[in-house]
């Protein structure tokens, strides 16, 4: 397997779970900011130009973070990094699909990439929605999402129980970009974040993406 991230991205979770799944891999970085991703040779590979992107050993190419976490963990049915049971297993859905459709896709996309969300518009722009708006909007909608998210993670210390999931790796980038935007986490959101990092895989990782 070869996975394609970028410094500062979502492709850190799904890292983190090829750690964790401990099978061979390789990695190739890209300069995801410097428009890498959005040019050849990498939109040959997946023309939607975003990381993570996973080329599997037969040659397949799998994107999205969600699509190639779940993937990972069927294939790895030994690792328990997606619950058997069908209350567990959604609740670890659920949890992913809102750190990555809403915190990420809504909330954090506006603070990273404003001028997508901001009305081009002249009368908009005369009143003052532009992009410092846009990125106010976009914390506050981050930190809503947690503050949802917080009383959940009192119950147990991983996202959905008491074992590591691909929820959890999919809550790590996001609190993982928190500091970075100067966004306060919640106790319980901090503490998660705290125990991750004590994890080898997740250590391991991190020593490699901090560098860059």
């Amino acid at each position: 397997m070869k996975l394609y991230w970028g410094p500062h991205t979502c492709a850190i979770g799904i890292h983190v779970l090829l750690e964790e799944i401990g099978k061979p891999y390789a990695t190739e970085k890209l300069d995801v900011a410097g428009g890498a991703s959005r040019k050849p040779p990498f939109t040959g590979i997946n023309p939607k130009g975003k990381v993570p992107t996973l080329v599997r050993d037969d040659g397949s190419v799998l994107t999205e973070f969600s699509a190639i976490a779940t993937w990972l963990a069927r294939t790895n049915p030994e690792k328990g990094l997606l619950p058997d049971d069908p209350e567990g297993e959604a609740r670890a859905v659920e949890m992913l699909a809102y750190v990555e459709g809403t915190i990420h896709g809504q909330g954090f996309a506006r603070m990273f990439m404003p001028t997508r969300f901001e009305p081009q518009d002249v009368v908009h722009q005369t009143v003052g929605l532009g992009a410092g708006s846009v990125k106010r909007q976009g914390k506050e909608m981050v930190e809503a999402g947690f503050a949802i998210l917080d009383p959940l993670l009192s119950r147990h210390p991983y996202a959905v129980g008491d074992t590591f999931t691909i929820a959890d790796a999919a809550l790590f980038y996001a609190e993982r970009w928190a500091p970075q935007q100067k966004i306060t986490l919640p106790i319980n959101l901090q503490a998660h974040l705290d125990r991750m990092k004590t994890r080898p895989a997740v250590a391991k990782v991190m020593e490699l993406w901090d560098e860059t």
